[in-house]
């Protein structure tokens, strides 16, 4: 079964079932994130998945060149068992290395496993700056012993489970440099026979879905500084659903619906499988720009 959007029409987009129960056991303990980078010449894809179990929080890490090989794998083992700061050095399959660092020992955390603020993580090749994430970054140069620029990585998706009874928050950046924005999406499915969706942006209404029990799958552009950004929803679990499930919200930075399907296979867009090995070329990224999905789980 197929995780992620696999057709991108005008009116409807297929999303698969995400409505297990062990599904929404786990799911709020993982978050993953995607960044393009160049490493060594050729474009590569990194995966962050971030994790929170009972041992403790823990890191995986993966890279993938632009054909879909796996570069390397880097497994971070809960923090309970291990220190909270440190190094790797991985080999690459073409005999090169990159070193990992990591500082999370002062991190603070929210509800959701990635870290908000006082840490680093780095990935270096050949003394360069590869990846940087976290606002310790003047301790993550000192420590890495790097020249002092930016890396050259794009956050190009995202895929983020939350949890509320009719409200749902996250924030989002759909920009590089671009502002980070807060989200928020509403449906009261349980006091209302006639349940409406509405997504507000820094409060602002933006979007509002009703009749949802006829516009349960459906997409709609909004913009969001001054960029057009395409919301694509499935809330048939929230409708429909005999057990309690998840509805997928997915949001697209950059093309509309119509230019997607103009110009990438089918195929390809429903591909984002988020493994270690994702099938996008380069290309595709370039134009893609970046893309979040929601999973939103309802507590009644």
């Amino acid at each position: 079964m197929r995780d992620f959007p696999s057709c991108f029409g005008e009116n409807a987009v297929q999303i698969a079932d995400s409505s297990s129960s062990n599904g929404s056991k786990t799911a709020q303990n993982v978050i993953t994130c995607v960044y393009q980078c160049r490493l060594r010449g050729r474009s590569c894809l990194i995966t962050l998945i971030w994790s929170k179990h009972l041992m403790g929080q823990g890191l995986s890490v993966g890279i993938d060149d632009s054909s879909n090989r796996s570069l390397c794998k880097v497994e971070i083992k809960p923090w309970l068992f291990s220190k909270k700061k440190g190094y790797k050095s991985i080999e690459l399959d073409d005999s090169s290395s990159i070193d990992v660092y990591w500082d999370l020992s002062g991190a603070k955390f929210g509800s959701a496993p990635e870290p908000l603020e006082g840490f680093y993580f780095a990935i270096i090749s050949n003394k360069q700056m590869v990846l940087l994430l976290g606002d310790l970054r003047k301790e993550a140069i000192k420590k890495t012993n790097t020249i002092p620029a930016l890396s050259n990585a794009t956050f190009v998706a995202k895929k983020e489970h939350v949890f509320g009874k009719r409200a749902f928050y996250t924030k989002a950046q759909f920009c590089d440099g671009g502002q980070i924005h807060d989200l928020m999406i509403e449906c009261d499915t349980v006091n209302t026979n006639d349940p409406c969706l509405i997504l507000r942006v820094d409060t602002k209404n933006v979007m509002q879905v009703k009749r949802l029990r006829w516009k349960f799958r459906g997409n709609h552009t909004i913009l969001v500084d001054g960029l057009p950004v395409d919301v694509y929803w499935d809330v048939y679990n929230w409708i429909f659903g005999m057990n309690p499930g998840s509805a997928v919200i997915m949001f697209k930075a950059s093309l509309s619906a119509e230019k997607l399907w103009t110009t990438q296979p089918v195929a390809d867009l429903g591909a984002l499988n988020w493994s270690h090995s994702q099938r996008f070329r380069d290309p595709q990224l370039h134009h893609l720009g970046f893309s979040l999905f929601l999973y939103a789980w309802k507590q009644e």
